[in-house]
């Protein structure tokens, strides 16, 4: 293995917002891990009992080693190279952490652990596409969006959800599953979703000038962007 340099364990704007969820003394296990920083730092403030920390790639996964190994927190995590959360028991953690991820991807690495659905593990999400699908996703199979916590880094938001699965079954409409209760009670929706607004307007443009584009397409993104202006008004109602 070649020589690497220390890392400092300083967390960015949105992994920090990840890790201000995480309850204190949890049983982490973080998937897609890269480099180790959340559970290491988390681990470096006494937030963990343990972690582990996952990643498909054992590129990432060696870093991850190092970096424990620099700090001195070898004892306290395991690493997984493996895919999702596969090799992980359900008795192992009570919190998960998946960023960084399409939303179909974080709907595939669930659906594959059937277990996280069971109201006993606390899922930290960070979907960087298909936020939309990954509600639908999600509602359908039994879990509860209980916070979303609307993040800024640079000129982009993200979005962390904080989950829980033992809810009932709810089947909605792709776009019925823009918005989420949480999100419009989260600090920071207006700016999110104004800019949310824009992006889809600009898509709904884009579709209507177009030659090919399925007419049914075109109204299901009208209702979208309908969506995204009514919950805006809502919440200048509020100011």
């Amino acid at each position: 293995m070649t020589e690497r340099t220390k890392e400092n364990l300083t967390l960015t704007p949105r992994l920090q917002a990840i890790a201000d969820r995480v309850p204190q003394g949890a049983r982490l296990a973080d998937i897609g891990t890269d480099h180790g920083h959340l559970p290491l730092w988390l681990l470096t403030q006494n937030r963990l009992t343990c972690a582990i920390a996952s990643d498909l790639r054992e590129g990432p996964l060696d870093h991850a080693r190092d970096n424990a190994r620099f700090h001195g927190l070898t004892d306290r995590v395991s690493f997984r190279l493996a895919s999702g959360l596969e090799g992980i028991a359900p008795d192992e953690c009570d919190t998960i952490s998946i960023a960084g991820m399409g939303g179909e991807t974080i709907a595939a690495i669930l659906e594959a652990a059937p277990w996280t659905a069971d109201g006993k593990h606390t899922l930290l999400l960070q979907p960087m596409t298909m936020l939309s699908q990954l509600r639908q996703w999600l509602w359908a199979h039994g879990y509860c969006i209980q916070e979303e916590t609307v993040c800024q880094e640079g000129h982009r938001y993200y979005l962390i959800w904080t989950v829980c699965g033992g809810a009932e079954r709810q089947d909605k409409p792709l776009e019925a599953c823009v918005l989420s209760d949480a999100l419009l009670r989260a600090p920071g929706a207006m700016a999110y979703l104004q800019a949310l607004y824009a992006r889809e307007n600009r898509a709904l443009s884009g579709m209507e000038q177009g030659q090919n584009t399925d007419a049914a397409m075109i109204e299901a993104q009208r209702t979208v962007v309908q969506t995204i202006s009514r919950a805006l008004e809502g919440l200048t109602c509020q100011l």
